[in-house]
C-alpha cells in the first residue's frame, strides 16, 4: 500500500543521513563553512527535509506534534529563497544540536509502521 507521509518521512532521514555523513570530518563552522562542497551538499539535504515535510499531511503532523514541523519547512524556506543570507554558524548548530533530536523522532515514526 502507497502511504505518502511514510515515503516522505524515509526522504527526510535519508537526508539527515546524507547531512551527518557529509559533515564527518568537519570540525566547526567555519571548516564548515568553507568547504563549498559540504556547504552546498548540506543545505541541499535541508531543502530536500524542507519539500518532504510540505509533502505530509497536516493530519499526519499533528499526530507527531513533538516535532516542530514549521521551522523545519521555515529553514527550507531560508536556504532556498535566501541562499546567500544563510548563516554557517547557525546552520551548524542545526545540525549539532536538533538534528540529532530530529533523527530520534524520525527513526520512532518509522519503527512504528
Amino acid at each position: 500500500m502507497y502511504d505518502k507521509n511514510r515515503l516522505n518521512i524515509i526522504d527526510i532521514s535519508e537526508s539527515i543521513d546524507k547531512i551527518f555523513k557529509y559533515i564527518e570530518n568537519i570540525n566547526d563552522p567555519d571548516e564548515f563553512f568553507n568547504n563549498e562542497l559540504v556547504f552546498d551538499a548540506v543545505l541541499m539535504n535541508f531543502v530536500i527535509i524542507g519539500e518532504a515535510v510540505t509533502r505530509i499531511d497536516e493530519e499526519f503532523k499533528n499526530q507527531h506534534e513533538s516535532i516542530d514541523w514549521k521551522n523545519i519547512k521555515g529553514l527550507r524556506n531560508i536556504v532556498a529563497h535566501d541562499y546567500f543570507g544563510v548563516d554557517a554558524e547557525e546552520i551548524w548548530q542545526i545540525i549539532q544540536n536538533n538534528l540529532p533530536v530530529f533523527k530520534r523522532s524520525i527513526l520512532k515514526i518509522l519503527e512504528k509502521k
